[in-house]
């Protein structure tokens, strides 16, 4: 049974890279914490663009393919002859160097609580470049945030 599993598992994987190749835009919920707080799972979902004729900068948030493995949706933080340097926005630990070929495909927008919100909103490109300059300080900040929201919460009870 888990053998089924995981081929259908690796199947889906497979065929988000194909339609991606094939110039679709897909939407996709991300799951994990890795990207939070751009992204809360099971709330928010990204609008996901074949890479195509897109220059990777800093600030951009690709689908890659860790080798042999999955699928992520992380942040670049740098881009240089060695290869692209990626963070989630909830880690302080930066991956790499990834290779070109690994990139599947880019953060074209992302939509919360049922409104799109195109990554050339000025808001999110404010929230892009804030973040990621306050890279080394993300983690306890995240964990402040989440404090004060139970913290809400409670009060609302």
């Amino acid at each position: 049974m888990e053998e089924k599993e995981e081929k259908k598992e690796q199947g889906q994987m497979l065929d988000i890279e194909q339609l991606l190749k094939e110039g679709r835009v897909l939407q996709l919920k991300p799951q994990g914490y890795s990207m939070y707080p751009l992204f809360v799972p099971g709330r928010d979902e990204a609008r996901i663009a074949p890479i195509g004729t897109h220059t990777l900068k800093r600030g951009d948030v690709v689908l890659y393919r860790r080798d042999h493995s999955i699928l992520v949706l992380h942040r670049i933080v740098k881009k240089n002859a060695s290869g692209i340097y990626l963070v989630g926005d909830n880690q302080a630990e930066i991956e790499g160097p990834l290779r070109e070929d690994q990139m599947k495909g880019i953060l074209i927008g992302l939509v919360r609580k049922g409104n799109y919100v195109p990554v050339s909103n000025p808001l999110y490109r404010l929230y892009a470049s804030v973040w990621l300059a306050l890279r080394p300080l993300r983690p306890p900040i995240s964990r402040t945030i989440a404090k004060l929201k139970r913290l809400g919460r409670k009060i609302k009870k």
